[in-house]
């Protein structure tokens, strides 16, 4: 986090990618719209073994993803141009998504 940022929201998300390529073009695609919301990722990982989980799905990605307030991400996961690259590029590249937690970054 920029030494300027006080306090943020934070959510800590794990996917299981089915198609790397497909997902990075979703990245790419929605990460304008990500900025415009004033959101950023802060750490991202390619997984190869989870040890413990607190669901059935699979988890192979894991990354953080902030912004400003809560209600700036409520904002942005509802933007009309980003369901569209949700739609397109996201659901036939990720088979589940878990929200592993959720919390103000300061």
């Amino acid at each position: 986090m920029k030494n300027n940022q006080k306090e943020c929201f934070e959510i800590l998300v794990g996917l299981n990618v089915t198609d790397s390529l497909m997902y990075q073009t979703y990245r790419a695609n929605m990460m304008p719209i990500l900025h415009s919301y004033g959101g950023q990722f802060g750490y991202d990982f390619i997984v190869s073994e989870v040890l413990i989980s607190e669901t059935n799905h699979e988890i192979n990605r894991v990354f953080t993803i902030r912004f400003l307030s809560k209600n700036k991400m409520e904002a942005f996961f509802k933007d009309e141009d980003y369901k569209m690259v949700k739609a397109k590029y996201f659901t036939n590249s990720v088979e589940s998504t878990t929200i592993i937690s959720s919390y103000i970054k300061q």
